[in-house]
């Protein structure tokens, strides 16, 4: 049975499957659907603008709203519904079925009624047989339980770990070494292999496309990850060399550069206590010195906090997992894909 205007309610913190479920079957029944998202007191690893997000990212078609002032989660049942209902009718929104899996659905659908427009109750796997899982067990270990979230949801618990440095510091091994130990994805250096694509003749454009090209990956990277992306270089690195080597660079690369300030949890140097290793398309040693200062003065004047560590390999795996295990080494970083929502 098909009906015109749907209407599903929900913390989804964080949005699970089971959600989906209900959303799915609302989308499925109905011509039009509206979401409302909200929580008090609120999620702070993942507020309404990103829950809201989520929703929409998924269901494109739907209306989601984030009312201003509802009331905290602890209110009577009634007193959330009339809340709704007072906020769908100064919204202009109309519904005639209520989607949930809850029990409440009833009398929420009775409090939506008015006269001519009769609302009925659409219950959804009530018992919860087809995804046993609850937003309160996976807050409790998101990474645990990701295989219940979308990977679209899931990329917003994941935390990108940027490896700088000048070149021969041992930043490409280090990456996939640490891909490796923690079982997730990295990203690797984009500007090396168009480098040597165009044999060191690049032009301003080509660095744009760099820093470009490298977010991309670090994007698609965030989708298949298990809690930590490493992510060898960035566009800051990106656009000292452009400066290095150009002399200028372009309001494009700027903005990618600014823009990767917040964008990673964890920003490790690598020291050059390593012998320096000619491939061929390196400068010298010398550079690599001065290189290396300069990635530390950006760093510097940016009030990038950054762990510096030196070491075989083996070493420095070990001094990333332990600064990653100390919670204070964290921050907090907002990404341009939640920004957006």
């Amino acid at each position: 049975m098909q009906s015109d205007r749907g209407l599903v309610i929900g913390k989804f913190a964080p949005l699970h499957r089971g959600h989906q479920l209900v959303l799915d079957t609302a989308v499925r029944e109905t011509r039009e659907l509206t979401v409302l998202v909200y929580s008090v007191p609120d999620f702070p690893p993942m507020p309404s603008a990103m829950r809201a997000g989520w929703v929409r990212r998924l269901y494109p078609d739907a209306v989601v709203l984030v009312p201003d002032d509802p009331p905290p989660n602890d209110a009577p049942d009634q007193v959330h519904q009339d809340y709704v209902a007072d906020f769908l009718r100064a919204s202009g929104v109309e519904v005639d079925v209520v989607f949930t899996s809850e029990a409440y659905g009833d009398d929420l659908a009775q409090t939506l009624n008015s006269p001519g427009v009769p609302v009925r109750h659409r219950l959804v796997d009530s018992t919860r047989s087809a995804f046993p899982i609850s937003g309160t067990e996976i807050r409790q270990d998101v990474h645990c339980h990701r295989e219940w979230l979308d990977r679209c949801v899931y990329a917003d618990f994941v935390e990108m770990v940027v490896l700088l440095g000048a070149e021969s510091t041992g930043k490409s091994s280090l990456t996939v070494a640490l891909a490796e130990e923690f079982g997730t994805t990295f990203v690797p250096e984009v500007g090396r292999d168009v480098w040597q694509e165009k044999h060191g003749e690049l032009t301003l454009d080509d660095y744009v496309d760099i820093a470009t090209r490298h977010r991309g990956l670090e994007d698609a990277a965030l989708l298949d990850a298990n809690r930590y992306v490493f992510v060898d270089t960035n566009a800051l690195t990106t656009m000292l060399l452009c400066y290095a080597y150009e002399g200028r660079g372009l309001p494009e690369l700027t903005d990618l550069a600014r823009s990767a300030e917040h964008r990673y949890a964890h920003t490790f140097l690598c020291s050059d206590d390593i012998p320096f290793e000619q491939d061929g398309w390196r400068d010298d040693e010398m550079w690599r010195t001065r290189a290396q200062g300069l990635v530390r003065f950006d760093l510097a004047s940016r009030g990038i906090t950054y762990t510096e560590i030196g070491g075989s390999i083996t070493e420095r795996v070990q001094l990333v997992r332990s600064a990653l295990a100390d919670p204070s080494s964290s921050r907090d970083v907002s990404r341009e894909s939640a920004e957006a929502q």
